[in-house]
């Protein structure tokens, strides 16, 4: 492949991920958080940009509150152990709500809908939803690693006389375990975000600390959208 080739396909790729609506809002939100992180609260140009990227980010969300009702009401896949399966409905549960009742923050923070008061109560408890989403994720994450866990040390009693990285079963499950960490790993920051923004612990989760995770949090999920490298052709 000349230079000029994988080139176009280094580009081809980046229009592939950015004509993801979801790619765009997640690196929108790597510039709100890291704007926060700027500003720690204090007025300027960084705060400003915080506020308008995080407004600008709600348009993306309209209507996405849909895809987890979705799935809320799609089945779950066989053997799922029932605990993992209630956890993982609440999340869907937890995060259409929060979706749902972001759209009213929307209308509110535009001047659509003129009672300020009310949009604040809503957008607590949006955010709520939003930390009671992540904490069942942060659960789901850690159950299914362990069941990931118990099943890869079962195949490796399997390949005990042979490689085990060259069995493709295993580096499937051993890929499927790194892509869970950092879910669990991001989970864990959102929970952390959440509690920033809601001001639950003011002085230990402040303003930096919030757009400190908020910001690597983004960063990881830009990371998880990124597309699969298309496969050379050998000849």
């Amino acid at each position: 492949m000349s230079t000029l080739d994988a080139t176009r396909a280094e580009l081809a790729l980046l229009v592939l991920y950015l004509n993801k609506a979801e790619a765009r809002d997640k690196i929108c939100r790597a510039i709100q958080y890291g704007s926060k992180f700027l500003s720690n609260g204090e007025p300027g140009t960084a705060q400003n940009v915080d506020k308008s990227t995080s407004l600008a980010r709600k348009v993306f969300r309209l209507f996405k509150f849909v895809n987890d009702l979705h799935a809320l009401i799609s089945p779950t896949p066989q053997g799922t152990p029932v605990p993992l399966v209630l956890l993982g409905k609440c999340k869907n549960a937890l995060l259409s709500t929060f979706l749902f009742l972001d759209q009213f923050v929307w209308l509110g923070r535009t001047g659509i809908y003129e009672n300020k008061e009310r949009t604040e109560i809503i957008g607590r408890i949006s955010l709520y939803c939003w930390l009671g989403s992540s904490a069942c994720t942060t659960l789901v994450e850690l159950g299914e690693l362990g069941r990931l866990s118990a099943s890869m040390k079962k195949l490796e009693k399997e390949l005990k006389n042979s490689n085990k990285y060259e069995d493709e079963k295993y580096r499937a499950k051993l890929n499927k375990s790194n892509e869970r960490t950092l879910a669990l790993i991001k989970a864990g920051m959102d929970i952390v975000v959440a509690v920033g923004l809601l001001q639950l612990a003011p002085k230990k989760v402040t303003p930096r600390v919030t757009g400190a995770f908020g910001f690597v949090s983004s960063l990881i999920s830009c990371y998880q959208l990124l597309p699969a490298p298309a496969k050379s052709k050998t000849s």
